[in-house]
Formats: C-alpha cells, sequence, structure tokens
C-alpha cells in the first residue's frame, strides 16, 4: 500500500462546507461528537483514508474486518453543509500526524472548505459536573464569534498546548488560509464523557445553526452516571456490590 490509499465513494456539490474533525483523544469526547452527527443525520459517505501511518491493525464488529483508518461524511441538514471526519485511530507517530493532517487539508480543499472545527476534551483530572467548552482559534474574529457561543478562551490553557491531528488542523490549517478552532469539552480524562460531547456539539449547533437531538447521547450520560455514582461510592470507602464491580469491570 501507498502512504496513502484514499477511497472517493462519493462527489456531492455541497454549499459553504465546514469541515469537523472528532477523532479519538482524551474522553472520546471528540470521537463521541461527531459520531453522534453522523448518527443524528443521514449522511454520505464521501471519503475513506488508509494510511501506512495508522496502526496496522484491523478492527472487527461482527466477524467483519476493517482496516484503520479514518472516514468523511456529508451532512446537508444546516444552513452550511458539514464534512464530518471520524475514526478509530490516528497516527503512531510525529510524522505521521502531519501527513494525515495534510491529507485531511487536502480532502477539505477539494469540497472548498474555509472553516473547521476540531472537537476534543481537556483533562481536569476530577469529575466534571458541568463541563465548560475551552476554545483555541486562528483568527481574533473567530475567538469573539465563538465566545458569543459560551466557549471560553483562558490563558495558557490547555497547559502544553493541543497535541495530534486537532492541533495540527488549526497550525496546518492556518498556514493554508484556512480559519480553524478546537473545541475542547472540560472531562476527568479517564472516562468516555458523553455529557463533555453534548457540550461541545452544543457549540457547533449555534456556530453552523444546525439543530442536533441529544436523546441517545443523553443516554449514554445517564449510563455514565451510573458509573461515576459507583466510583464515588468506591472513593468514599463504601464496600462495592458485585453489581456495581460487574458495572464497572
Amino acid at each position: 500500500m501507498d502512504e496513502f490509499d484514499i477511497e472517493r465513494p462519493a462527489d456531492p456539490d455541497l454549499d459553504d462546507p465546514v469541515l469537523i474533525e472528532g477523532l479519538p483523544g482524551v474522553g472520546h469526547v471528540g470521537k463521541l461528537a461527531a459520531e453522534h452527527l453522523c448518527s443524528e443525520f443521514d449522511t454520505e459517505l464521501v471519503r475513506r483514508v488508509y494510511s501506512e501511518h495508522f496502526p496496522p491493525q484491523v478492527t472487527v464488529e461482527d466477524g467483519r474486518t476493517q482496516l484503520a483508518c479514518i472516514e468523511v461524511y456529508a451532512v446537508r441538514e444546516a444552513e452550511r453543509d458539514l464534512l464530518v471526519l471520524t475514526g478509530d485511530h490516528q497516527a503512531g507517530d510525529g510524522p505521521g500526524h502531519y501527513r494525515v493532517t495534510d491529507a485531511i487539508l487536502d480532502i477539505a480543499a477539494g469540497f472548498d472548505v474555509d472553516r473547521i472545527y476540531a472537537l476534543g476534551g481537556v483533562p481536569t483530572g476530577e469529575l466534571v459536573e458541568d463541563p465548560a467548552v475551552i476554545g483555541a482559534a486562528t483568527t481574533d474574529a473567530l475567538v469573539e464569534s465563538l465566545e458569543a457561543d459560551g466557549v471560553a478562551f483562558r490563558e495558557n490553557e490547555p497547559a502544553g498546548g493541543i497535541v495530534g491531528v486537532s492541533g495540527l488542523l488549526l497550525g496546518l490549517g492556518e498556514r493554508r488560509g484556512y480559519e480553524a478552532a478546537c473545541l475542547m469539552g472540560e472531562t476527568s480524562g479517564y472516562l468516555v464523557d458523553p455529557k463533555s460531547a453534548r457540550a461541545v456539539l452544543e457549540v457547533i449547533e449555534a456556530a453552523t445553526s444546525v439543530e442536533v437531538g441529544y436523546e441517545s447521547l443523553s443516554e449514554r450520560a445517564e449510563e455514565m452516571e451510573e458509573v461515576i455514582k459507583r466510583i464515588r461510592r468506591m472513593e468514599q470507602g463504601t464496600t462495592p456490590s458485585e453489581e456495581d464491580l460487574r458495572y464497572i469491570g
């Protein structure tokens, strides 16, 4: 296989599309948010990207295998069309992150995207009841717009910057003329966090005028609340029941 093998199942004409990226990361916030968008709307697979920079593995679902890849879906339910990028993997090393991000930006260019939202989580180290959305952006105008939508821009946060594809979409994207922002929901960092994913999606709703339903994400959040209650009981020294251990394990 070449460094990249890109399948092109469809080439729809999209109206002023915005690229939304959600790959695995802290709390799986970005991935959850992107997958929820895909589940809420009628989508069309437009690109599937295979690369030697992804882990050497296949995923297995119901006995069927799928080589590691990322996928891009078109959503035409909003005032502006969306391109939603998600997958199970990021690149395995630094150069791979750069090359994968360049490939994503090439795809964005092919659909005349001019704005990018990268989605992710920012770890707090503790359970968060009401997660804020922390932002970073490439232009002052986008900072002001997102602040009006409730995004917090804090000095030197996230500490250490933004790594992986989400960070490079801003860094490389700005160099290629894209307006880009990263939206990061606060999350503990050690649990899958649908509540934080919803907080990020509510900003996307405001920024793109897309209307998102949250029923399935709310159900997942309620399930995680039960997990958190059990963890707290264990932290307080209460002996966990057999049911608690089964649920967490």
